[in-house]
């Protein structure tokens, strides 16, 4: 049913749902092929060419479809099918880790191959925010691989697929064999690679089980429970360095970043790349007992995954919302493992290709 009003057409459908629709938007989303390019189904309309307090001659419904005749005598017709998809979440919806949270392991090959597969692997990668591919090669440099589901490398300094050994370029504690606390990497960064892929090569050390933090639980329920100190994070800016002889990065960044809509997008947090704050700075003392809160609860066992990451296996988080850390190990055997990161719009626009 329809219902005409000062500046909107009213769409009923059914019973219970109501479609509010302004006379801009309908006259911007015109799917005639005057307004839209045929072949690409590009809009090549421009909402400046009509006054903005145009108001339609005639609004009917017929075959499903709305038709919406306007004083420029111009014929717009929109599907209302289309008006219901536009509800329609393109993607998974994030889900919290349910307790003793372990991610879901995907055969690589399969991953890769398998199209039916590499769909529920990239649904629950999208949902959770981490998957393992399990039975991977233990070739150097087999990451370049993933670029057929996640897209082409994300490329930073230092290295394209970086090498984390003991034995190799030492310029962070993840080149020890001590504890590796929870990060995300290149906080040194404005703009973080947002997947990682970790590859473990080889693993014949005691010890140096792999933890995985869900950030965006711990922010969300900051929210809930102290909403000013998720506001000071939301709004301080933290200053993050990673360097070597020869590179320097840098950044200043909000520990969390969220959507317009207040959804959280990003959490940012790494204790060894985080540099000297100005003491004299605005807000610094309140910034500090925020601080203090969320590194108490990265520890928390409620945000925690631990497990062992074998040789032959690869770890993908999406890293804006899951950190990453490591026990210490006893460098008593080979330990090598490679990492390489990915953009995650590509990872999740895949899952919606393929599907």
């Amino acid at each position: 049913m329809i219902e005409v009003k000062n500046d909107s057409v009213l769409l009923s459908i059914d019973s219970n749902k109501q479609y509010d629709l302004p006379f801009l938007w309908l006259r911007d989303n015109c799917q005639c092929d005057k307004c839209r390019i045929t072949e690409t189904q590009e809009k090549q309309f421009l909402l400046h060419s009509v006054p903005v307090d145009i108001v339609p001659t005639s609004v009917i419904e017929k075959d499903n479809n709305i038709l919406i005749t306007w004083p420029d005598n111009h014929e717009s017709i929109i599907p209302i099918d289309k008006i219901k998809e536009s509800e329609i979440s393109r993607y998974p919806k994030h889900q919290s880790w349910p307790a003793n949270f372990q991610p879901n392991k995907f055969d690589w090959s399969d991953f890769l191959d398998d199209q039916a597969v590499c769909i529920e692997g990239l649904k629950d990668f999208v949902t959770y925010g981490v998957i393992i591919l399990s039975n991977a090669p233990q070739e150097s440099n087999s990451l370049e691989l993933l670029s057929k589901r996640f897209g082409p490398l994300h490329e930073t300094l230092f290295e394209r697929i970086h090498n984390v050994s003991v034995t190799g370029h030492v310029y962070n504690v993840a080149h020890t064999s001590k504890g590796l606390p929870p990060h995300n990497d290149f906080a040194s960064y404005k703009s973080q690679p947002s997947v990682q892929a970790l590859h473990m090569l080889e693993n014949e050390c005691e010890g140096g089980e792999s933890i995985i933090v869900d950030g965006w639980e711990l922010a969300e329920d900051l929210k809930k429970e102290k909403p000013d100190f998720f506001n000071v994070l939301q709004e301080f800016q933290v200053p993050f360095r990673e360097f070597d002889e020869n590179n320097e990065t840098y950044a200043e960044a909000p520990l969390i970043q969220c959507a317009s809509n207040g959804a959280i997008e990003s959490f940012r947090f790494s204790n060894q790349l985080m540099q000297m704050i100005n003491p004299t700075k605005e807000g610094i003392r309140e910034f500090y007992k925020a601080y203090h809160e969320v590194s108490a609860r990265i520890y928390h066992d409620k945000y925690r995954s631990t497990f062992r990451l074998n040789g032959g296996e690869a770890l993908i988080v999406a890293s804006h919302r899951v950190l990453h850390a490591r026990e210490p190990f006893v460098p008593n055997g080979k330990r090598h493992l490679q990492d390489a990161y990915f953009v995650y719009d590509n990872a999740a626009n895949n899952l919606v290709l393929l599907s």
